[in-house]
């Protein structure tokens, strides 16, 4: 697991789509909600160029967003959250989002509302372990 520029990038064992599938069981079984998937290699497919395969999922809860957003209105643009689900040349899968720490720092949120988001890359973790 590394930690750069406010990302956080977890090695996967899956494939893409296995830790999609994953994740959404993971956030499904938590009661956070999918609210949209983009398929960046699908997209790039589609107009003809070749992409590895990678995906991001948009998720989060109404209930831990809307206090953030009321606490801090630019979060909007990051909230809801997002996962980047990527496979590299090599074919290794990695999955990357923000850190909840980046999120407040950059938004400027109070601190004890990190809690709000700090669960979410403890979800991720599990789901592809």
């Amino acid at each position: 697991m590394s930690n750069d520029h406010g990302l956080v990038c977890i090695a996967s064992p899956y494939s893409v789509d296995e830790t999609l599938k994953r994740l959404l069981l993971a956030f499904h079984d938590k009661g956070l909600q999918p609210f949209g998937l983009i398929d960046h290699s699908g997209e790039a497919e589609k107009a003809g160029l070749h992409m590895q395969n990678t995906k991001v999922l948009i998720f989060g809860s109404p209930q831990t967003g809307t206090p953030l957003m009321l606490a801090a209105p630019s979060l909007a643009i990051d909230l809801p959250l997002k996962v980047l689900i990527a496979e590299d040349t090599a074919g290794k899968v990695s999955v990357t989002y923000n850190s909840p720490e980046y999120l407040q720092q950059r938004h400027e949120f109070p601190p004890d509302l990190v809690k709000n988001l700090a669960g979410a890359g403890a979800l991720i973790a599990q789901a592809i372990e």
